[in-house]
């Protein structure tokens, strides 16, 4: 490699731009598209600046109810009087919606909202609200969102509330955030008694998300194209060149429909027509695709598009695209930047010095002042009840070791008419940044009628943001344990826990409510004497070939090469490129895991157009460095994830593409990966299941194990370990995996993928317990962590890696990646994009030394030495009086004794 390569290899960029688009909301994508594009040969990264922009329609009802639907109630629109009334000033003649003939407390009035929020932004919400026909005091109104995702059951966020009287406006204020993107949000306002009128003003729900560069917008009016932007004519001054569209045509505006659309800065901006194809394959092309960002956009406003991407090495031609949207939908670019991005500054250690591990936080837990510090949410009724279990949960247990036991005293709630209603407490000022809390109660049901089984939450509210720590689901009327974690890494305003969840007119109990502050390190010291007794053996090694080798003085030193234990990491084609990537991922890992490469998807994106260039490639690699492979996945059952001509297909057409799929895959790889799993998420989806029948899932790993018998086949799923899923708890897992047995399918391995935040330790352990009942092995496939301060990400590493070690039903772990802007998630990265390994990567180099066994001594008067060491590969060295020789040996799993034959003849 010359001077100039090494030097442009691993480059690291970022990008920002403003973008609109006319006509739909956006939807990003992989792959090329048609789309705006530009070469940046030889050239080897910025926001925009928007106002505000309110996304609810029709915000103060000057159009009636127009966008508006009054949810099991009715509604119209009345005009106010003028002046000061309670804490908002009206205008004569502002219009008003008024809610009534309200029967539920949930009635009252919503908006859809879905395609005009993004995943990860923050948004503020603002509403001017009042009530009419109150007997007398005050009520409640709440706004919410309805979360709906395909597949599952509904879940509902709490904004913000705001207490009003007859006769006054008040303002109700929230912010909210959301980590993955429903298949429809929904806006409500409510709260109210029944028989109560709910008053709206207006509302107004904005991004309230802010960078330096937008400050510096609203300071110069422009978007920085200081020297170090590659990109030629960023603003359109000197119309099309440089630009060029793939696909599509391409034009320059100042303005368009009649002046409502103007550039946010500059005074140009491109539009992208006559799209008509999200995105163009070329499944025969060599050329490589890397995913830069993706925003939600409107027709409403211009929206900001932030991202980084790597090179990682120096191709002869580079292309940035803006792409994505369905076809027949107009991009609108603005401006962008391209330029290196600045390296993230070091993390520091979180002082963690007194902190009070152990010690619960709720105040009143025991309930000997009665409800003293709980108050309820909402219009229900909290009072004291005994009968509760004494003892303290298992998980908690195992956290806090010897305790005091419970009262036998819980918060009974009563007059529930939302799920969202139970007990709370402020926790604000108790909680300390960057440690790590456990959850932990007792919690029942009352009767639940037709209703079925529940889902039980305890909940937080960070900021009006939800923040889940742990659900379970309650279908009988015993007491079950709930247990989950959760951190808090930006200093919050306000926080509020609250337990919720079932259905409305079912009562809920809850006893002994734990939240304390988890000591990880006293659980390590535990987890390394446990790692000794299931991941160690006795070693008596034999000499024979040496005459004087049971004389006095000679020596033995025994070092551990390598640990055969799995621990492997997800790749990508992309990483292969970069000679740094695979220098440590060859030195550091003996299994890998393919990202995309052999998922459905990516190897027949259209019919017919096979592509296993790329996973030939990968698994060359691995090959030639002797690390085994897992491959990722056969088939994958959530529906969101299957290509668009699969789902057309009927269903016997759809039977024969899946014999197909079968065939194909594993005939060409038969022998080379030692693990599949077959049908990912079986927990979350059923798009196979649906169509094809109950007994498709069970005949998928029939053939599979035909098609290759020496491959161990797995289920693969997530939030197994953390009790944050209802859908996939051990139970369930393990039901899924009888039921499939049972229908004669091979299922040989449990896969938990691990994409946890804020670990535990017991509750992982917990979970790993019951799975162990089955006697397969079990792996962490996907594991990765995250948090924005590394020791941090480092000590979450730990506790799974040390956690995994620790049982015996573990057999192997694969990180789901390593490298920085190569994660599934953000800050979860061990090694930067230069190739710096941050303290989580050091942790993990710390964690592989450490499970590796030396010793040293003096043979014994029979010409044996003993120790007790991991089982792997070793050398061993033997100093005599006359000589100095060396020999490798292997150790392999047992618990019993091995006497190792160790010849220098």
């Amino acid at each position: 490699m010359d001077k100039f390569e090494k030097e442009n290899r691993g480059n690291e960029a970022m990008i920002l731009g403003n973008r609109n688009e006319i006509g739909d909301e956006m939807q990003s994508s992989d792959g090329t598209c048609p789309s705006l594009g530009q070469i940046m040969e030889g050239k080897h990264s910025v926001p925009s600046m928007t106002k505000p922009t309110n996304i609810i329609q029709n915000h103060d009802f000057s159009e009636g109810l127009s966008f508006w639907h009054p949810n099991g109630c009715d509604g119209y629109v009345a005009s106010t009087e003028p002046g000061p009334q309670g804490g908002v000033t009206m205008t004569l003649g502002a219009k008003y919606a008024v809610i009534t003939n309200r029967k539920e407390w949930w009635q009252g009035l919503e908006q859809d909202i879905t395609g005009k929020i993004s995943v990860a932004s923050t948004y503020a919400v603002s509403a001017n609200v009042g009530v009419a026909a109150l007997s007398e005091g005050s009520a409640d109104v709440l706004a919410t969102l309805k979360l709906e995702y395909h597949g599952s059951d509904a879940s509902y966020l709490f904004l913000g509330r705001t207490s009003c009287t007859n006769g006054s406006w008040e303002n109700l204020k929230g912010t909210f955030s959301l980590s993955t993107m429903p298949d429809r949000v929904t806006f409500y306002l409510e709260g109210p008694a029944p028989g109560v009128d709910l008053l709206i003003q207006s509302v107004e729900i904005t991004c309230s998300s802010s960078s330096d560069i937008e400050d510096h917008a609203k300071t110069t009016g422009t978007l920085s194209t200081e020297d170090d932007n590659i990109i030629i004519n960023p603003q359109f001054d000197d119309g099309q060149n440089n630009w060029s569209g793939r696909g599509c045509k391409i034009a320059i505006h100042d303005s368009l429909g009649n002046g409502k659309v103007l550039p946010k800065v500059g005074k140009f901006f491109a539009a992208a027509t006559e799209r008509t194809q999200r995105w163009v394959q070329n499944p025969d092309s060599r050329e490589q695709y890397i995913g830069i960002a993706n925003v939600q956009a409107t027709n409403q406003d211009w929206v900001q598009l932030q991202g980084k991407f790597l090179i990682n090495n120096s191709p002869s031609k580079v292309v940035v695209y803006l792409e994505g949207p369905p076809a027949g939908i107009d991009i609108l670019v603005n401006t962008i930047v391209i330029k290196h991005a600045p390296k993230t500054p070091p993390s520091t250690p979180p002082d963690f010095e007194d902190a009070p591990f152990g010690i619960n936080i709720i105040e009143n837990s025991n309930l000997a002042n009665g409800t003293n510090g709980w108050f309820p949410l909402g219009n229900c009724t909290l009072s004291v009840g005994t009968g509760s279990p004494r003892v303290l949960p298992p998980m908690a247990r195992d956290s806090l070791g010897p305790h005091e036991s419970l009262s036998g005293r819980y918060v009974l709630v009563t007059n529930r008419t939302q799920t969202w209603m139970g007990p709370a407490q402020m926790i604000t000022e108790k909680l300390k940044l960057f440690l790590t809390y456990q959850v932990s109660a007792w919690v029942r049901i009352g009767s639940t009628g037709s209703v079925g089984p529940q889902n039980v939450n305890v909940a937080l509210s960070v900021d009006d943001q939800w923040v889940n720590g742990g659900q379970v689901e309650v279908a009988d009327d015993r007491w079950h344990e709930i247990g989950g974690s959760f951190r808090i890494e930006k200093q919050p305003s306000k926080v509020m826990v609250y337990i919720q969840g079932p259905a409305s007119g079912v009562d809920l109990m809850i006893a002994g409510l734990q939240i304390f502050p988890v000591d990880r390190q006293a659980r390590f010291r535990y987890l390394r004497r446990q790692t000794d007794k299931v991941r160690k053996r006795d070693v008596i090694l034999k000499f024979s070939g040496l005459e004087d080798i049971s004389g006095l003085g000679t020596l033995v030193k025994v070092r551990q090469i390598q640990n055969d234990f799995p621990i492997g990491t997800c790749i990508n084609r992309t990483n292969i490129d970069n000679e740094d990537f695979v220098d440590f991922f060859v030195k550091h890992f003996n299994w890998a895991v393919f990202g995309n490469e052999l998922k459905w998807y990516w190897t027949e994106p259209q019919q017919g157009n096979i592509n296993y260039k790329d996973a030939d490639e990968m698994l060359d690699l691995c090959l030639k460095n002797k690390i085994e492979t897992r491959s990722h996945c056969i088939f994958w059952e959530v529906e969101g994830t299957v290509q668009q001509w699969i789902k057309s297909l009927n269903k016997d057409d759809l039977m024969k593409a899946v014999q197909n799929r079968l065939s194909s895959l594993l005939n060409r790889y038969k022998g080379k990966f030692r693990h599949y799993d077959v049908n990912n998420e079986m927990l979350h989806g059923s798009f196979y299941q649906d169509r094809l029948g109950r007994d498709i899932r069970a005949n998928m790993f029939k053939t599979a194990h035909q098609l290759d018998p020496s491959a161990t086949l797995f289920v693969n799923d997530y939030h197994i370990e953390d009790g944050n899923d209802t859908r996939s708890t051990p139970e369930k897992y393990i039901q899924q995996i009888l039921d499939l047995q049972h229908q004669g399918a091979p299922v040989g391995g449990i896969g938990i993928q691990g994409h946890i935040d804020s670990p535990v330790g017991p509750i992982v352990c917990s979970a790993l317990d019951k799975l162990g009942t089955l006697g397969l092995p079990i792996w962490f496939t996907e594991l990765d962590v995250s948090s924005r301060n590394e020791y941090v990400r480092a000590d979450d590493l730990e506790v799974m890696m040390r956690e995994a070690m620790a049982h015996p039903s573990v057999d192997g772990i694969m990180l789901w990646g390593f490298w920085e802007l190569f994660m599934s998630r953000e800050n979860s990265h061990l090694v930067n994009a230069e190739g710096d390994v941050n303290e989580a990567g050091k942790r993990l180099l710390c964690l592989k030394q450490e499970w590796l066994s030396h010793s040293h001594g003096c043979v014994d008067d029979q010409g044996l030495f003993s120790f007790r060491g991991f089982s792997g590969t070793y050398n061993v060295e033997v100093v005599t009086l006359s000589k100095i020789v060396s020999k490798t040996f292997v150790v392999g799993k047992g618990d019993s004794p091995l006497e190792v034959e160790v010849s220098f003849d």
